[in-house]
């Protein structure tokens, strides 16, 4: 058995969700998913915790989905992922139903980012509620320069305005954790040996908002983005990026990136983002 991925710990009122993978600048693969997964049902039922964080042991928060595993065919999946039916199911129940329980989770969520934070590790982040940054952070989604049409969610333009979200998505930019602030991406900014301490603070802050009633005020507040036609607009995303990610332009520069060895992957995965 392998080492767990994903740490939980419960301090309190509070529950700390670790990612730990720093190795691999803590890629998404399907393991870690699914502990990610099983730690939601702890938190789920344990009613003495009220505030969940999200963080990540090492340099970077979440680097994105775990490029080796989706090339080499190691994962569990990879039989189902052969056909483009398979891939649809798959990445349907692996990235767009787990992310969205996450942002429907009943209890508030903090992401507490560091580093890297780019393509499915950014659609994790905005999954939380709220988001605290340290100020080495840097967020960035440059797949649409891969021929990917970003990730399964789209969560940008909900996050930062239509026009900002064009000009980070086809621009490729990367934002600082200032400019992450100001477009509204993040609510908070602390230096890095204080991310920590301040996501925990922030948490406690929370947890002192009776449970029923921050449950109500969420679930209001979801409920309103989703008249606003934010989980349609996911699932037309969705649909768009299978679409995309089967084109022959997609197919053909997934096989030159196979073709350079996983070496290749290996640095796109530990810099600033992969291809997904």
């Amino acid at each position: 058995m392998s080492a767990s991925r994903v740490g939980y710990d419960v301090d309190g009122a509070v529950a700390t969700i670790t990612l730990r993978r720093p190795e691999v600048a803590n890629a998404l693969d399907s393991a870690t998913i699914d502990e990610l997964d099983g730690v939601l049902d702890r938190a789920d039922a344990d009613d003495a915790v009220r505030v969940l964080v999200l963080a990540a042991e090492g340099e970077h928060f979440c680097s994105g989905h775990d490029l080796k595993e989706l090339m080499d065919g190691t994962e569990p999946w990879a039989a189902m992922r052969a056909t483009p039916e398979g891939k649809l199911r798959h990445e349907q129940v692996m990235y767009f139903d787990r992310c969205v329980r996450l942002r429907d989770f009943r209890k508030p969520t903090i992401a507490a980012v560091q580093g890297a934070c780019s393509a499915a590790g950014l659609m994790l982040a905005c999954m939380c509620d709220l988001i605290v940054a340290a100020d080495d952070a840097r967020f960035s989604n440059p797949v649409l320069r891969m021929s990917g049409a970003g990730v399964e969610l789209l969560v940008e333009p909900w996050e930062m305005g239509p026009r900002k979200a064009k000009e980070f998505l086809l621009c490729a930019r990367t934002l600082t954790a200032d400019e992450a602030e100001r477009s509204g991406l993040v609510n908070r900014v602390v230096p890095r040996a204080e991310l920590a301490a301040a996501a925990r603070a922030m948490a406690d802050e929370v947890a002192l908002v009776p449970p029923v009633t921050a449950q109500a005020v969420k679930g209001s507040i979801n409920a309103m983005v989703d008249r606003m036609g934010q989980r349609d607009s996911w699932r037309h995303h969705f649909m768009v990026h299978q679409f995309v990610s089967n084109t022959e332009t997609a197919l053909g520069l997934m096989r030159e990136r196979k073709a350079g060895g996983m070496d290749h992957v290996k640095r796109e995965q530990a810099g600033e983002a992969g291809p997904e």
